[in-house]
């Protein structure tokens, strides 16, 4: 069976020539002179996942080639880390690949595009993926949202939750935490209750609407209260839930007797900005 092919992602990328034409050749390449792309977003491979795909090749072979580019000392897989792990273990000696001439940054690209169409990134590890790209190619995360085909938000979004504490990221990135839980955690204004929030989280098993709903308790609470707020009814709670997920920040509706007013927060000037652009839509 192919697996997925790299879809039109690419072709926002890479002019024609780069893409497989049909004259391509396909050779066989060591195994031993291979080694993995160094600018692979994904970081953990499941050993269970490489046994299978082993016992496969042994079966059947490797039915789809791998995509390589020549360096100085062998080749650099561009497509097909997971084929070339369980290639190894399957302790082959060649493997079927297409030899391209990509530069590092196209491998960076192609590298995450692969990925993202097969959905096996983390949030953290797609995250990276997107800041590094924008740092290397110098491009701004309006310019990759278009190459992409991912919305604005959902790329500015990704990429602050790497603003969290390292040990929230490494949960989320582990699964012990959703990338919900991090987007909520975002809008916590006391920056010291984050890791006592998250411990919360864990020990007690918090979906993302009670922690958002904690959140707004704890960024509301003031040290001495006159009079106790009247309760925020379930639309204004809905709403905010709303705009939260559009805006990617923390967002407080308030109702007064003939007016009300919406408080939207920023963090730095960008952040402003792609606030200020997602109205423009």
């Amino acid at each position: 069976m192919m697996a997925k092919g790299l879809g039109k992602g690419i072709n926002a990328f890479f002019p024609p020539e780069l893409e497989e034409k049909g004259d391509d050749v396909i050779q066989e390449v060591p195994v031993n002179e291979c080694r993995p792309n160094p600018y692979q977003p994904r970081k953990t491979f499941h050993a269970d996942a490489i046994e299978e795909l082993k016992d496969s090749i042994l079966e059947y072979g490797i039915v789809q080639p791998l995509i390589v580019r020549k360096s100085i000392k062998g080749y650099e897989i561009v497509v097909g880390e997971r084929r070339f792990r369980a290639a190894k273990e399957a302790e082959l000696e060649t493997m079927p690949a297409v030899v391209k001439d990509l530069t590092d940054e196209k491998m960076m690209e192609v590298a995450l595009l692969e990925n993202l169409q097969r959905e096996d990134l983390t949030a953290i590890e797609e995250a990276h993926a997107y800041q590094n790209l924008m740092n290397e190619l110098g491009v701004t995360q309006d310019e990759l949202s278009r190459r992409l085909g991912k919305s604005r938000s959902h790329i500015a979004n990704i990429v602050r939750l790497l603003s969290l504490p390292d040990q929230v990221v490494a949960y989320i990135n582990n699964g012990e935490l959703s990338m919900g839980h991090g987007r909520a955690l975002l809008g916590v204004k006391d920056k010291d209750k984050v890791i006592p929030l998250v411990n919360k989280i864990r020990n007690e098993k918090l979906n993302v609407r009670q922690v958002e709903q904690l959140i707004i308790q704890m960024n509301d609470k003031q040290p001495k209260k006159k009079k106790e707020k009247p309760k925020k009814d379930i639309f204004l709670q809905e709403r905010e839930s709303v705009l939260r997920e559009r805006l990617g920040t923390s967002v407080s509706i308030n109702k007064g007797k003939r007016k009300g007013k919406i408080e939207i927060e920023f963090y730095s000037n960008e952040d402003l900005e792609r606030i200020l652009e997602t109205f423009e839509k």
